[in-house]
């Protein structure tokens, strides 16, 4: 008979994930420092992939990597705070 697998914690831990997006700003955000602060409040990590920034808009790819609800909770709250969010489906720098 075989011996039995043990289960241990980093086994049962959730495998990291990644998950590009694109986050368009209202002009009222334009200025702060939002992708500082989704680094602060939740552990995961950015990585800016693309940005257009005027006066009227902010577009920004944005790769977000970290535990799924972590991530998941970061998405939330760029929401939650007015910023649009998308997933992005074509890697424009990539291909």
């Amino acid at each position: 008979m075989p011996p039995k697998k043990s289960k241990t914690p980093a086994a049962s831990a959730a495998p990291p994930t990644h998950t590009r997006l694109w986050l368009m700003y209202p002009p009222k955000l334009i200025t702060n420092p939002v992708i500082w602060e989704l680094a602060r409040k939740f552990p995961v990590v950015t990585n800016v992939r693309q940005a257009s920034v005027t006066d009227e808009i902010g577009i920004v790819c944005l790769e977000i990597g970290g535990e799924r609800p972590h991530v998941k909770a970061a998405i939330k709250w760029l929401e939650k705070i007015g910023i649009k969010v998308e997933p992005v489906e074509i890697s424009v720098i990539e291909s």
